[in-house]
């Protein structure tokens, strides 16, 4: 295989926004030199626009939420919160094994680790499960060391200043 489709690991982290961006740009690259992309949206179930430009896309993007439609908070984890988690972990480990995709992210797992909805080794299973020509993209903040240590690519998104601060909230096609 050319080191060009060796397929590595990345992962986007920190407390700055951009880290599901990132993914997402990853994927609209990809895409456009035909690769085909799987995304699997851990404790998300709102209405992203990216869920709307998949559809664009034609097949090249495959976008799949596993969460309700309201934020999950540290402490107030449901079993249906484990439940969706664990499931989309299991379809998330479907799709990379599958040959259809070239590209793999799991957004928002590394929140899904801090919460307690997972174990590190779940995830570190998926990563030794990826096949050799398929980059693997993992988001979230608070990303556990283990994972850190298994990265090709690391880039920590830091926040320097936000609009939040002033009261702004979430506008749509910005923040979602």
């Amino acid at each position: 295989m050319s080191e060009s489709r060796r397929g590595l690991v990345h992962v986007y982290t920190g407390d700055g926004k951009g880290k599901t961006c990132a993914a997402l740009g990853m994927a609209l690259r990809a895409a456009g030199h035909g690769w085909r992309t799987y995304v699997g949206q851990f404790m998300k179930g709102q209405d992203y626009g990216e869920l709307k430009a998949a559809q664009m896309l034609d097949g090249l993007l495959t976008i799949e939420q596993y969460g309700k439609p309201t934020f999950v908070h540290v402490g107030q984890v449901t079993p249906e919160d484990v439940q969706m988690v664990n499931e989309g972990l299991a379809l998330v480990l479907g799709a990379l094994q599958s040959g259809e995709y070239q590209m793999v992210v799991l957004d928002e797992i590394n929140v899904a680790l801090y919460f307690g909805l997972l174990a590190a080794r779940d995830v570190l299973s998926v990563i030794d499960a990826k096949p050799e020509g398929v980059e693997l993209v993992l988001t979230g903040r608070r990303v556990p060391e283990e994972i850190l240590a298994r990265a090709d690519y690391v880039t920590v998104m830091q926040e320097v200043r936000h609009p939040y601060q002033h009261g702004v909230l979430a506008r749509k096609g910005v923040e979602f």
